[in-house]
């Protein structure tokens, strides 16, 4: 998937042998023209290259070329990501305001920015790898010796082995002094009420903690390798914040898409016979943004918290499809609904030959004696769930889903990390989301809690290393079936 941009790159930190030096050495012999080709490479290199393990903070636009970046002095990044041709690019906003109010619900639909794209590139963060020693993207490659590149491969092969045969779902949350990624507050672009220490949260335990399934033990996130498996391709999150939650947790140095779709089909808005304009949520038509995700290499989709608020769990004059508005339609038929949009979309739109499509499955949250907006709170909890017998019911949604996709032509990997979050009870930023509450919040502080989306570095982190696995598993699984092919097929 090389494009001109990778093609032409020039070497050595940017130089270019002008014609004059080309004209001059074609006339010497070939040995005096090597000779001073290499002095010469090797001299600019000197004056130019950045040392052999040193990724600039530019690195981004050289693994995906096909995306520009502008920064400013402030924190905010302005980027535009190249659509398919004929589209428009998509708008980019990296500001996203979720109220977390004593009367707002976190994943409201009147809090989240809706139909729209976010692109980040978070700063190269040596520093912030713990025991990740291993460069972000390794340049002078020919330095390791044969016999070590050969006990590297050897050991990879090893671990997708494991990973082919192992349930990433089923496990549990162990401790690691390793953890987390990478250090709190490193990364100035995810947002402030996802960076819960950076809020004054005391405890540090929960960011300690890694998922480990009981068949395999997953690697721990690995940033080159990462930058390699999508060099020159979009990897593109599709959903509603907890999606973000999930975008934001990718903290090395990669340019990744956000297009919020809190429900994957359209919002729309119908008159009705008094005049009076309502919203609607057309099942029968994908979100607004779809357009603009078509032929990216790399889809996670996820929707189901959304479907839990007061307006569409009543469904009454509310679920649309072409021109029918239903008085009343039970909200699961209407998700099942929903998601077949999806799957004919996907089935349509993604050729699974050239893009991998994931879904991941609902995160749960842990509103404690009440709901959101009766006073629910998740701010004593510094532990995660032991007992199973306290985990909640599996969700009737993820059923429904699961039934769509086993009924698309197109493969879909269900990441199905509900059992896992709703252990999590720890997790949430709760009272922690802000550093200065307004003067109605702060007269009562303990009713203000969010405690459906996750403090990073948190559980998102272990749904991306989940994801990094099976990317792994799949891109093997790909090579291997190149090298099978028979001669004379694509």
């Amino acid at each position: 998937m090389a494009t001109d941009s990778v093609k032409h790159v020039p070497t050595f930190g940017g130089a270019a042998i002008s014609a004059e030096m080309k004209s001059f050495f074609s006339a010497v012999p070939t040995f005096v023209y090597a000779f001073v080709v290499t002095f010469v490479a090797f001299t600019v290199y000197l004056a130019f290259a950045p040392s052999l393990i040193t990724v600039s903070n530019s690195v981004s636009s050289y693994i995906l070329p096909n995306v520009s970046a502008v920064t400013s002095a402030s924190s905010n990044i302005t980027l535009q990501a190249t659509t398919p041709e004929s589209l428009t690019p998509a708008v980019i906003n990296t500001t996203f305001e979720p109220p977390l109010g004593n009367e707002t619900n976190p994943l409201s639909r009147n809090n989240a920015s809706r139909d729209h794209a976010s692109v980040h590139l978070c700063p190269n963060n040596n520093t912030a790898r713990n025991s990740d020693k291993q460069a972000p993207l390794s340049v002078n490659s020919s330095a390791s010796s044969p016999m070590r590149k050969q006990s590297r491969k050897s050991g990879a092969k090893r671990e997708i082995k494991s990973l082919k045969d192992c349930n990433f779902f089923e496990g549990e949350w162990v401790k690691d002094e390793s953890y987390p990624l990478y250090k709190p507050g490193t990364c100035n672009l995810i947002d402030e009420q996802f960076s819960c220490l950076t809020n004054g949260r005391p405890d540090v335990e929960f960011y300690k903690l890694k998922w480990k399934p009981k068949e395999c033990t997953l690697p721990r996130l690995n940033g080159g390798k990462l930058l390699e498996m999508i060099r020159g391709r979009r990897l593109v999150f599709v959903g509603d914040s907890l999606n973000r939650n999930m975008w934001e947790s990718l903290e090395y140095n990669c340019t990744v898409e956000f297009f919020a779709s809190p429900f994957l089909v359209r919002e729309w808005e119908v008159t009705d016979k008094s005049g009076t304009k309502k919203e609607t949520l057309r099942l029968d038509m994908m979100g607004s943004s779809s357009k603009q995700y078509i032929g990216a290499d790399v889809l996670v989709f996820n929707t189901g918290a959304w479907w839990t608020d007061d307006i569409t769990s009543k469904g009454e004059d509310y679920f649309q499809e072409r021109s029918t508005v239903y008085p009343k339609l039970n909200v699961d038929e209407a998700f099942r609904k929903a998601l077949t949009t999806w799957g004919r979309w996907v089935d349509k739109y993604v050729n699974p030959k050239k893009s991998l499509v994931f879904f991941r499955g609902f995160s749960l949250s842990h509103f404690s004696g009440g709901r959101w907006n009766a006073g629910g709170a998740c701010d004593d909890e510094t532990e995660p769930i032991k007992n199973e017998a306290y985990l909640m019911p599996y969700p009737s949604k993820m059923e429904i889903l699961e039934r769509v996709l086993r009924g698309m032509k197109t493969p879909v990997t269900y990441l199905n990390i509900t059992r896992l979050t709703d252990y999590r009870k720890d997790a949430h930023p709760s009272v922690y989301r802000k550093q200065k509450f307004t003067a109605e919040e702060s007269k009562s502080p303990l009713l203000h809690q969010d405690c459906s989306h996750w403090c990073l570095p948190g559980v998102p982190d272990s749904w991306n290393e989940i994801l990094y696995a099976e990317m792994l598993v799949k891109l093997d699984q790909l090579r291997g079936n190149r090298r099978r092919k028979p001669k004379g097929l694509l």
